[in-house]
């Protein structure tokens, strides 16, 4: 194991990282909120260690090997965390302890948008802006960035974008070499940031809210400006907007990039897990919409529409949005929504979740398992629209489906042990998890009232399900650190 490249390396990141320090501090001075110091304070401080992080393991240029781009991805995400929660502790506004300002770091860099605060609307801007960009760099940006700055420094980064990237299918390129690959997904991810932005502006938000809130959107992250979240603005075009761009941070990126080099939108729907994906949407907005349209004499039908819709999207998507307090939706609906949560997005996505992909080919697998029953002779590949899966990754599926439930069950009692209820225990932990950041009981608003051994349980879980189990799990096993 290189560990003087892998300090080498790190040493850069939170030089980078300190970096992020200084837009937050640029609107700070514009708004003249009084609340830079914190901002400028943590820039020096994290330039200064990762400075020192990286000085003895300067000369260290190697390419890094598996282990080490594992190691790298798992000790980045708890160094961001901490690094991203300097601010936080330093603005005097909030007053946060350790354990809340790493708990509102960590779930922005993982995009999960759980939150310990309150009082949004009267909160500097400045800080309101450093959640929004904690979200958005944690969504995509920040690993494309680090992957497409890594050759430059000298350092190879296809062992980190396999061990980041999301789904059982991540070798296939879309350029030649991963740094024109991690360039193009950036322009990308930035193209569709704008974009939102300038929509949210045209359809009656502020520019401040227009900006920060496409940095949430499009990370499918769910913070707001606002305590009421998308309550707030009570506007239909806003919140279509929203839906819009939720589902499009839900959509495998490579298929955004194929879909704007070949200028041709079929792209998308020749993608078994795209059509996978957005039937199971439109299957659950039908279920939704049904039990909230009838389960209430003399509702209005448009309303019902309207509200299922924007949280179909939200929940499964893994940002969290919301415009009303979903928990107390008729019948099984609140539970529904959470339970769609482990769906997620697509692979390749800014999405939380165990991936539509993974889902589709469980039920293939199913439907394979149920025609050998009846033709034990038979051989039934699985496939994924034409193509044959490898059955190597279908187990690796079942594995990751199965060390996935495990950990989730695990965390789940070990909140109750500490003395959480049921329903907030399981919600906790799904909303963490699966990086939606919205739950029932006691977290169906904000995660304040958890205890400080609770949040940590929470920030574990968010890691887990932001690394997908593994990369996290490789680093407690023997067989990684034997020689």
């Amino acid at each position: 194991m290189n560990l003087l490249a892998v300090q080498r390396i790190l040493g850069l990141l939170v030089m980078l990282v300190s970096v992020t320090m200084l837009p937050p501090l640029g609107v700070s001075l514009y708004y003249g909120d009084g609340n830079w110091p914190p901002f400028l304070h943590a820039f020096v401080a994290l330039l200064a260690v990762g400075a020192l992080i990286w000085w003895p393991a300067r000369g260290r240029v190697r390419e890094l090997r598996v282990r080490d781009g594992f190691l790298v991805v798992a000790l980045f995400w708890f160094v961001v965390g901490a690094a991203g929660a300097v601010p936080l502790l330093l603005a005097e506004e909030v007053q946060l302890s350790v354990t809340n300002a790493v708990f509102e770091s960590v779930s922005g860099f993982t995009t999960t948008g759980a939150t310990v605060l309150s009082g949004l609307d009267s909160m500097p801007k400045s800080l309101l802006y450093y959640r929004m960009q904690m979200e958005w760099l944690g969504g995509i940006g920040m690993v494309v960035l680090a992957v497409a700055l890594l050759p430059m420094l000298g350092v190879g980064g296809m062992q980190l974008m396999r061990a980041e990237t999301p789904g059982p299918i991540k070798d296939s390129k879309l350029t030649p070499r991963i740094t024109g690959t991690a360039k193009e997904l950036c322009r990308i991810y930035i193209a569709i940031t704008i974009a939102c932005a300038a929509a949210y502006k045209l359809a009656g938000m502020s520019t401040f809210d227009a900006i920060a809130h496409s940095f949430s959107t499009v990370s499918t992250g769910g913070n707001s400006t606002h305590d009421a979240n998308f309550g707030y603005f009570n506007n239909e075009v806003i919140e279509g907007i929203a839906v819009f761009f939720m589902f499009l941070g839900g959509v495998n990126f490579s298929l955004h990039f194929l879909a704007w080099r070949h200028k041709r939108l079929i792209n998308y729907f020749r993608d078994p897990e795209f059509r996978a994906y957005l039937f199971v949407l439109l299957l659950a907005i039908v279920v939704y919409f049904l039990v909230l349209w009838l389960s209430q004499p003399n509702a209005d039908p448009g309303h019902a529409f309207r509200r299922s819709l924007f949280h179909a999207v939200s929940m499964q998507t893994s940002s969290g949005f919301f415009t009303d307090d979903f928990t107390h939706w008729p019948g099984a609906l609140p539970v529904i929504l959470m339970l769609s949560t482990f769906i997620g997005g697509c692979a390749g996505s800014t999405s939380g979740g165990m991936k539509v992909v993974r889902w589709l080919l469980l039920w293939k697998q199913g439907q394979r398992e149920v025609v050998q029953l009846v033709h034990p002779s038979a051989e039934v590949p699985v496939k994924l629209g034409e193509k044959a899966i490898d059955p190597r990754i279908v187990d690796a599926v079942w594995g990751f489906f199965g060390v996935y439930i495990v950990a989730f069950g695990a965390l789940m009692v070990l909140l109750i042990a500490i003395g959480e209820d049921q329903v907030t225990a399981f919600s906790a932990i799904a909303a963490c998890m699966n990086n939606t950041g919205t739950g029932l009981g006691e977290v169906a608003q904000n995660f304040a009232t958890l205890s400080d051994s609770g949040k940590w349980i929470c920030l574990l879980a968010m890691l887990l399900g932001r690394l997908e189990v593994f990369p996290l799990l490789v680093l407690v096993s023997p067989t990684f650190w034997r020689r």
